[in-house]
């Protein structure tokens, strides 16, 4: 697998929503590190789970999962030394108590949820521990039951206390002459009385303060402080009584420490397997079938990402064909259609269920590799070109016959009969190493040779020529146009400069590739009239379907006739061309009869299957 083509095709968002599911640290972690597997087993085994964990949710169950808070710190510092703290035990009962209801829980659901219940089989809520803890710590704080020890301290503290306060009482009385007010206050957890500067030596004790002035001065009076030495004694008791309690506690912990992280494992795999159900369930996923093979057959499957409003597409690969060449005009849906098909795959092998209908299937894939995206860097001193190659070669290094390849715009980036060529070789090198691939393109060539290559279909994206919009359905075996001269006027650019181009391609002024242009000027017609335009317009179409390649029985004949022909008469016609000749067309691999002769304003008109074609004269032999 390659990080690259994850991000290409998004994967990186879909992990984002899946660790945005889960409750815990653990199970965020787990979905931090998940990745696809391209072992059948593994996936076979995460469909299971996540299949039977959205049933319980779908069945409307509230499943007892636990957010885990400052439990995996605990553990990780459990056995170095360390006593636990009131806090961390009071933690560790409350998820112990969570342990106990979800093993509870999924023991209830076994029939519902086989495999996942199993997980819960090996969670250890340690109720000795649980209830230990709940005996000894309250708030945060250990209860007088803790120990009688403890009981006792607490009670001498809290007599002693009473007593410095009655002291202090009389102590106010005694100096109320000295005093700056009428008032107890406490410095450094000692009692202590405003005394006036003044009146210093008439205060015995201890001074612990003074004021911002100086003109204060904070004592203990010394009977007061004997008793305060008498209360730090008792609370020393007090601590020595609290650690051992909590010493004694955490020996009892330490002692189901393996069981403890067993819990936080087996919690954090449910807590993950729970986020992958919930994500499955966001965008109404189904539980495919996996295939032994690497194939692939979407039936109404959608991009997880785009919402319930995006359109369904059905496409399969690895059965008829090994090969799908997608075409149709710019944002019709060419590159979300290979993004489905590439991020489902990945979807799939990381056991999420898939936006799709039931008859969806797929295979295990070693490589789901994508370029889509032009990749231009000047960081990297990248052209878009230089990008598709970098990438290509990837694909190259480790394409084999579990490997999806993802070929947005195929040929682009440079001079368009190079890259043709190039692009071409690329499909025929990916069919002899059996790869299954899915790529888009504009360039009749690309579609003429998936029409003749067999393992290679041509499919193309639907789209409502009354209105220029494109109908997002993916169509399986016919090749799609551009639509570029339409779509440019319905987005407004001058209808000079489109008239223009519409006339460079009539002419055959356009050099792109001589493929292309014979190809242009095949598909071109004028209007010699309304009724002629309507007519040529639509015999475009059935020409561009044979163009493609769907050529029936009589048209194989019509081939090797024309080639026949060119045998013994050579590449040109021995004589001018006259109206009721008929003629072969070697780019349509059919014949047509002339109706007009050429001339120097326009090319010739040939009748073919009753429709009329204007075609350039170069392009016609004599049959």
């Amino acid at each position: 697998m390659n990080n690259v083509s994850y991000k290409k095709l998004e994967y990186d968002k879909i992990k984002d929503q899946l660790i945005s599911f889960t409750m815990s640290q653990g199970g965020r972690v787990l979905a931090e590190q998940h990745e696809p597997s391209t072992d059948e087993a593994v996936v076979k085994e995460w469909l299971t789970e996540t299949a039977e964990a959205a049933a319980l949710l779908q069945a409307g169950t509230s499943v007892p999962l636990s957010a885990m808070e400052g439990i995996i710190p605990f553990l990780t510092h459990l056995g170095n030394g360390e006593i636990c703290t009131e806090r961390e035990l009071e933690q560790l009962a409350a998820w112990l108590s969570s342990v106990a209801h979800m093993k509870r829980f999924m023991n209830e659901k076994r029939p519902l949820a086989p495999t996942i219940s199993v997980y819960a089989d090996s969670l250890h809520d340690c109720p000795a521990i649980r209830e230990q803890v709940q005996h000894c710590i309250r708030n945060g704080k250990l209860t007088d039951q803790a120990s009688k020890a403890l009981a006792d301290a607490r009670r001498q503290i809290a007599l002693i206390d009473s007593k410095i306060e009655r002291k202090v009482s009389q102590t106010l009385t005694k100096y109320k002459n000295a005093l700056q007010e009428q008032l107890v206050s406490r410095r450094n957890g000692h009692y202590v009385l405003p005394v006036k500067r003044e009146y210093r030596k008439l205060v015995p004790g201890t001074i612990w303060d003074e004021s911002a002035s100086g003109q204060t001065i904070f004592i203990e009076p010394h009977d007061v402080g004997e008793l305060h030495i008498e209360m730090q004694m008792w609370k020393g008791e007090e601590e020595k009584e609290r650690m051992i309690v909590l010493s004694e506690l955490t020996e009892m912990v330490e002692d189901k420490a393996a069981s403890l992280r067993g819990n936080l494992e087996v919690m954090s795999v449910s807590d993950f397997i729970f986020a992958r159900a919930k994500l499955s369930r966001s965008w109404d996923g189904i539980h495919v079938r996996l295939s032994a093979h690497p194939v692939i057959k979407l039936v109404n499957a959608k991009h997880p990402l785009l919402g319930k409003e995006c359109k369904p597409i059905n496409v399969s690969l690895g059965w008829q064909w090994r090969q799908l060449i997608i075409t149709g005009p710019n944002a019709g849906g060419k590159t979300i259609t290979l993004k489905t098909i590439g991020l489902l795959a990945l979807a799939v092998q990381s056991g999420l269920l898939i936006p799709a209908e039931e008859g969806t299937v797929f295979g295990i894939f070693e490589h789901v590799l994508a370029d889509v995206g032009d990749g231009q860097s000047i960081e990297h001193s990248l052209s878009t070109f230089s990008a598709h190659m970098a990438t290509v070669k990837e694909m190259l290094d480790v394409a084999n016959n579990r490997s999806l390849l993802l070929l947005d715009e195929l040929a682009a980036g440079t001079d368009p009969g190079e890259g043709i060529a190039l692009s071409i070789a690329l499909l025929e090198e990916f069919m002899r190493r059996e790869s299954l691939v899915t790529a888009t393109t504009h360039f009749n060539e690309i579609k003429r040779y998936a029409a003749r290559t067999p393992g290679c279909e041509n499919a193309r994206i639907a789209f409502d020529p009354a209105t220029l919009r494109s109908l997002y359905r993916l169509e399986i075996g016919e090749a799609g146009d551009s639509f570029a001269f339409a779509i440019a006027r319905r987005f407004g650019l001058p209808e000079n400069v489109v008239a223009r181009a519409e006339k460079r391609v009539l002419t055959g002024e356009v050099n792109s590739s001589e493929e292309s242009q014979h190809s242009e000027c095949i598909t071109a017609f004028v209007p010699l009239s309304e009724e002629d335009a309507e007519e040529v317009k639509s015999s475009s179409e059935v020409m561009h379907s044979r163009l493609e390649g769907n050529h029936d029985k009589d048209d194989k004949n019509e081939i090797q006739h024309g080639e026949q022909h060119k045998a013994k008469n050579g590449d040109r016609v021995q004589r001018a061309l006259e109206a009721g000749d008929e003629v072969w067309i070697p780019m349509l691999q059919c014949t047509g009869t002339l109706e007009q002769a050429p001339n120097d304003k326009v090319g010739a008109v040939v009748v073919v299957n009753g429709k009329r074609l204007v075609l350039k004269a170069e392009y016609l032999y004599l049959y």
